[in-house]
């Protein structure tokens, strides 16, 4: 029978209480969570926001940064109206989330755009904090900069 003396007792119980820690794993924060909030669009030309819950449900709407005027009357004139949307992006919809592969995926169940309602709008996505996120949209080297809002 093999006897311990105290100092080696207490050095085998401290190699069997680590042995657990090393052979560990470290799991990332899972990223779906850290979408959900309201976000900022950090642009010089344009000004949005971007919501995101924990439904799976989103909205984004972004508009220049010009001067809009208001309507001479209750119902716009045509021109009126153009002036108004052009460069005016709006939709809702859900969202999922592909965590290996860093790509966002907003499913548009409405869009100010009729055309565009029903569409996948594709992003990869970085961290770059908690606080900020840039996407990258599908097949484009633009980065478009969130900061989430306070």
């Amino acid at each position: 029978m093999t006897s311990f003396s105290r100092g080696g007792t207490a050095a085998l119980a401290a190699v069997l209480l680590a042995a657990p820690v090393t052979g560990a794993q470290i799991v990332a924060a899972r990223d779906t969570p850290r979408f959900y909030g309201t976000w900022r669009l950090v642009s010089e030309t344009q000004t949005g926001m971007m919501i995101y819950d924990s439904l799976g449900n989103m909205a984004a709407q972004v508009m220049p940064n010009r001067l809009r005027r208001k309507y001479a009357a209750a119902e716009p004139t045509p021109e009126e109206a153009k002036a108004a949307i052009t460069g005016y992006l709006a939709y809702f919809g859900t969202y999922t989330v592909d965590e290996q592969a860093h790509i966002i995926t907003h499913h548009r169940k409405g869009n100010i755009n009729p055309g565009q309602v029903g569409d996948d709008v594709v992003r990869a996505y970085v961290f770059e904090s908690n606080d900020r996120l840039v996407l990258t949209p599908a097949g484009s080297t633009n980065k478009i900069v969130w900061e989430r809002a306070r």
